[in-house]
């Protein structure tokens, strides 16, 4: 009997799809499951007919792949991936490659691919993005780790891989925990774009009193425009159009609000914070999240202080897109994708990573949950501009906050005067007029500094480092 090309340990739906993809495209498999009922259920399913084995343990799994083995995890980050490692180890030999295709903490893949290359084993630590759908069709895939163990399931990886018009969506990301380091950024992008798509679905709602069939129109005409026409806005119009099939209420309103969160948010921020980036959109939408699981405490609140009294307020009208709410809505996306990018190049020269924004841009494009037509945009930026120190410096992106800056103010000004919170779209507000001022107020925080602490600082009218006794 023949060997199989490709292993898979970790049958979730995101390995299961992955698998079947790789059958689709030519590669014969073998799959393993701590679990073995789950296997046998996957093998009898969706497995059934296809070039698809199992195994019922790691060696008789090992044994059943061709050499230089192939095998991708896709297990829970952390201990249980580990875990699986230390597992599976004895079984290989030299020149096998173990691929880590779950979210996985950048600096846990560092480690990994050190300890497993000083063994002659080959790591890759490679972010997925693309949902269950996605790793069925064509995902977006970012693999990281030496060019030699790439090259080795290049071939396989361009198969299974989202197309657009310029390639697949998988690229050589860059050595060690790049790849995992790159997934991050995008999910840290993901909760930025959520966020504040939900924000303008609030102020719609609650401030101009449009119902669940209004607003999702209001998405689909957004979605037909260069700035905005992305997955997540076609998702979210499907999301408010839907109804409850038991009595036909809008399915959205029904559900509790209070988001999950998986820790590559907070990967993001903390990532961010240690490079220093200054990420304020990202860190909003993922402090949105902690306050939304704060639902308890919200209530009784909301008891003492009152419920909010809202009258409505003029903020544009369906026909032209709600046009203040649509332009916060841009420029806040546009701050979630330079934040991410700017993180992304301060990695780059702090990690010794070497990455190409052109490229993360290209293979953005297609399967992962950001794509969008904005992506174009982002990467002809980078390629226009290799040095580009910050996407709102691009032309036609400084076009854009020109343009659209009144309205982002607008919408920013009713937030405030009705009492809904919109920590994305005020952020964002925050982040451009601090980033357009020549001259911040930090000077002063400078000469308390010096003043309580000797801390010294700069003047701007001659060379040096200076003190004052501030206090006689």
């Amino acid at each position: 009997m023949s060997k199989a090309h490709f292993g898979l340990v970790g049958l979730g739906v995101m390995g299961e799809n992955l698998v079947l993809n790789a059958e689709r495209n030519g590669f014969s498999s073998v799959v393993y499951n701590r679990t073995y009922s789950k296997t046998e259920a996957f093998l009898n399913g969706k497995g059934l007919g296809k070039k698809i084995s199992g195994a019922s343990d790691l060696q008789d799994f090992v044994n059943k792949l061709e050499r230089p083995r192939r095998i991708l995890m896709m297990v829970k980050a952390g201990a249980a991936t580990d875990a699986v490692i230390e597992q599976i180890s004895p079984y290989l030999q030299e020149d096998d490659l173990l691929i880590d295709g779950g979210n996985a903490l950048f600096s846990d893949t560092e480690r990994r691919v050190l300890e497993l290359e000083s063994k002659s084993f080959g790591y890759i630590g490679m972010g997925v993005s693309g949902g269950a759908k996605g790793a069925l069709e064509g995902p977006s895939m970012m693999p990281g780790g030496t060019k030699a163990s790439y090259k080795a399931i290049e071939n396989l990886l361009n198969k299974m891989a989202a197309q657009v018009d310029d390639g697949p969506c998988v690229t050589y990301i860059g050595p060690r925990g790049s790849g995992h380091f790159v997934k991050t950024v995008h999910n840290g992008i993901e909760y930025g774009i959520e966020q504040i798509l939900s924000e303008g679905y609030d102020l719609m709602k609650r401030v101009c009193k449009m119902n669940c069939d209004e607003i999702s129109d209001v998405f689909g005409i957004w979605n037909k425009t260069e700035e905005l026409s992305s997955y997540l806005v076609e998702i979210t119009e499907i999301c408010l159009r839907t109804k409850d099939p038991t009595d036909g209420a809008d399915l959205v309103e029904k559900i509790m609000d209070k988001a999950g969160q998986k820790g590559t948010g907070l990967w993001t921020v903390v990532s961010a914070l240690q490079l220093g980036a200054s990420v304020p959109t990202i860190y909003a939408s993922l402090n949105g999240r902690v306050m939304s699981s704060m639902k308890s405490e919200r209530v009784k609140a909301e008891k003492v202080f009152g419920k909010l009294s809202i009258e409505r307020t003029d903020l544009g009208s369906p026909s032209n897109g709600m046009s203040p709410i649509m332009d916060a809505v841009v420029l806040s996306t546009i701050a979630s994708y330079a934040q991410g990018m700017e993180i992304l190049r301060l990695a780059s020269e702090e990690y010794k990573y070497d990455l190409h924004m052109p490229s993360i841009a290209q293979i953005w494009k297609g399967g992962c949950i950001i794509r969008s037509t904005l992506l174009q945009r982002i990467q002809d930026a980078f390629n226009n501009e290799p040095q580009l120190t910050n996407l709102l410096m691009d032309p036609w992106f400084a076009e854009q906050i020109k343009n659209r800056l009144p309205g982002l103010t607008k919408t920013v000004a009713v937030a405030a005067q009705t009492g809904v919170p919109v920590p994305c779209f005020s952020s964002t507000l925050d982040y451009i007029n601090s980033y357009r001022t020549a001259r911040l107020p930090q000077n002063l925080v400078q000469a308390m500094r010096d003043c309580f602490g000797s801390h010294t600082y700069e003047r701007i009218d001659k060379e040096g480092s200076f003190h004052t006794e501030w206090i006689n």
